[in-house]
């Protein structure tokens, strides 16, 4: 009885949970049958996924924090404001807590062993985090905004994954030939292309301005093409650095 009473809510919850999983499981899929050189072992990428929910977890703690300062310091509704909210308090909090992980878990990483595999590592990262986060606003928003996320949200991250990735594996090939400088140089841009990126998407998505609003379709559209031609040229020129 009490399980006939409690499964309508349990199968909608089923239901806005797989609409959240599905579009990150895709694009999981995607990034790794594009592996040419070598697959990656699986249950790696399964840790890979679980340090991107610990980053989303990471970045709602920086996000609290940074927005009670920048609440203090400028006054809220203002373009500062919002450029600052959006581009420092989201979006650096959120690449940064994805990088940490990112490093943390892949650089000495003896699967690390071909360039390619920084977009792989980089994807999946953000992938874990954007599924979390999904989760989270799916069971508190509903479908509605499951569809909506799925097509704009989750893409997302997986592009700025894809810019991460691909600065992250040119570094990692770098840092093995003894370059550390420009193994430096390309690990800062690693983390800077998705900031400006994510901080772009957020503030275009979020302007109370009209002629703005207008920017973000062609916005997102260049930022996913953009992607999938990194993705395929990254797939086909790839090569061992390990």
């Amino acid at each position: 009885m009490f399980y006939y009473l409690l499964a309508p809510f349990l199968t909608y919850n089923f239901i806005l949970i797989a609409a959240a999983v599905v579009p990150a499981l895709f694009l999981m899929i995607k990034v790794y049958r594009s592996d040419r050189l070598e697959a990656e072992d699986p249950a790696f990428l399964r840790v890979l996924v679980t340090r991107g929910i610990l980053s989303s977890l990471l970045a709602l703690f920086e996000e609290r924090i940074l927005s009670l300062i920048l609440a203090s310091i400028v006054p809220e509704g203002t373009t500062l404001y919002n450029v600052l909210l959006y581009f420092v308090v989201v979006a650096v909090s959120e690449e940064s807590s994805k990088y940490i992980f990112l490093r943390r878990t892949t650089w000495k990483s003896p699967h690390f062993n071909c360039r390619y595999d920084g977009v792989v590592y980089a994807v999946f990262v953000s992938l874990g985090f954007a599924l979390w986060e999904n989760i989270s606003y799916v069971l508190t928003f509903g479908l509605s905004t499951a569809l909506v996320r799925a097509v704009t949200a989750i893409p997302g991250h997986a592009c700025f994954g894809v810019f991460m990735g691909v600065f992250y594996g040119t570094a990692k090939k770098y840092d093995n030939l003894g370059r550390g400088g420009a193994s430096a140089v390309t690990r800062v841009l690693a983390l800077l292309f998705p900031v400006l990126l994510h901080g772009a998407y957020d503030y275009i998505a979020s302007s109370q301005e009209t002629s703005l609003g207008y920017y973000f379709i062609p916005f997102v559209a260049v930022l996913f093409i953009a992607s999938f031609i990194i993705v395929s040229r990254s797939s086909k020129t790839d090569e061992y650095i390990g």
